[in-house]
């Protein structure tokens, strides 16, 4: 780990150059060739929306949650963490993907995840549409095996084809489960609603192993219920968490895709994600930000704060495991709640 040998580099201080001013990296990070090409966190862009089936416009997303994310400040009260003190986190640009050949784009993210993953980082990536979610499990899954996967979305994202095409944003899933790469005594979409094709559709995703927290089951229940529930399905299994931003209601969300009424609010959303701090975090997307059906950067602000809860997760945990190290090499073994060595 990058946290191993350097202290790590964090974001612009705020109170010498103005958040408006300066590079939208995420956070106001450095770039990745400015910490040596290495990072414990790396933040990556993906801008590519060729796979979607209604509005267009998520091949901005990744710079839009970046613009929104200068307002981040260092600390996150919520985890009781400084993400960017514990872990180097850092932006490492974005993957330029075909916008004309899904299936070629979808063989370039793979191959720079893989590349990214290869240093030793985790990716915390800004789509793109929700295509992308399948070469980025597939690049986790080269390292870890079969992960379990939290799916939040309005949608399922399990269909078979649109058109006869099998790579949309509406068919990674499927592909994942038919590939082997995710472990399927764990999976689960948080947030579902709205109408179906048919009830067909309910079926087959419960025979690919998905359990499903609709909207309304959050809103019943409470997030720190549907929170316990979710760690317990996943255990402490390797798990990559995908967020399509219309898990939100359209009030919290109206810059996506394929909006749909009655969905969580972006307090839920953060609420459960601090409610798996816990879980073995080993990557996460955030996708389908369309800012040009945004307003004041309501959807692109959501977003930024659903990625920088993934990153103190993420960081946090690295943070844990190089203090577990160091004190196993010390003959201390011990450790406090939270798995970080005392």
């Amino acid at each position: 780990m990058t946290s191993s040998y350097q202290t790590p580099r964090g974001p612009v201080d705020s109170s010498r150059i103005p958040r408006f001013a300066g590079p939208a990296t995420f956070a106001r990070l450095p770039r990745l060739d400015e910490v040596g090409g290495r990072a414990d966190v790396a933040v990556v862009g993906v801008p590519f929306d060729s796979g979607v089936s209604y509005r267009p416009g998520a091949r901005f997303g990744g710079n839009a949650i970046r613009e929104a994310s200068r307002l981040l400040r260092p600390y996150n009260p919520a985890q009781d963490a400084s993400p960017f003190a514990l872990a180097q986190v850092a932006d490492a640009g974005d993957i330029a993907a075909n916008p004309f050949n899904i299936n070629e784009a979808v063989e370039t993210v793979e191959a720079a995840a893989d590349e990214l993953l290869g240093t030793g980082a985790r990716l915390m990536t800004l789509g793109g549409d929700h295509t992308i979610a399948l070469p980025l499990l597939r690049s986790v899954a080269k390292k870890h095996g079969p992960v379990a996967l939290l799916h939040f979305d309005a949608h399922l994202d399990t269909w078979d084809t649109y058109f006869g095409a099998e790579y949309t944003h509406g068919t990674p899933f499927r592909r994942a489960v038919e590939e082997g790469i995710l472990d399927t005594s764990a999976l689960s979409h948080v947030g579902t609603r709205g109408p179906l094709y048919g009830k067909q559709d309910l079926d087959d995703d419960a025979k690919m192993g998905f359990g499903i927290v609709t909207s309304a089951d959050v809103m019943r229940r409470g997030v720190d219920e549907v929170a316990d529930q979710l760690r317990q399905r996943i255990g402490s299994r390797p798990l990559y968490i995908s967020i399509d931003i219309d898990c939100l209601d359209p009030a919290f969300a109206p810059g996506t895709g394929t909006p749909e009424a009655g969905g969580m609010t972006s307090r839920e959303l953060l609420e459960i994600l601090r409610g798996l701090a816990s879980c073995n975090l080993v990557s996460a997307d955030v996708v389908e930000v369309a800012p040009a059906y945004d307003h004041a950067e309501i959807t692109s602000v959501a977003a930024s704060h659903t990625a920088y809860e993934l990153t103190t997760i993420m960081s946090r945990q690295i943070a844990g495991q190089f203090a577990q190290q160091n004190a196993e090499a010390r003959g201390d073994k011990g450790e406090n709640e939270d798995g970080v060595a005392k």
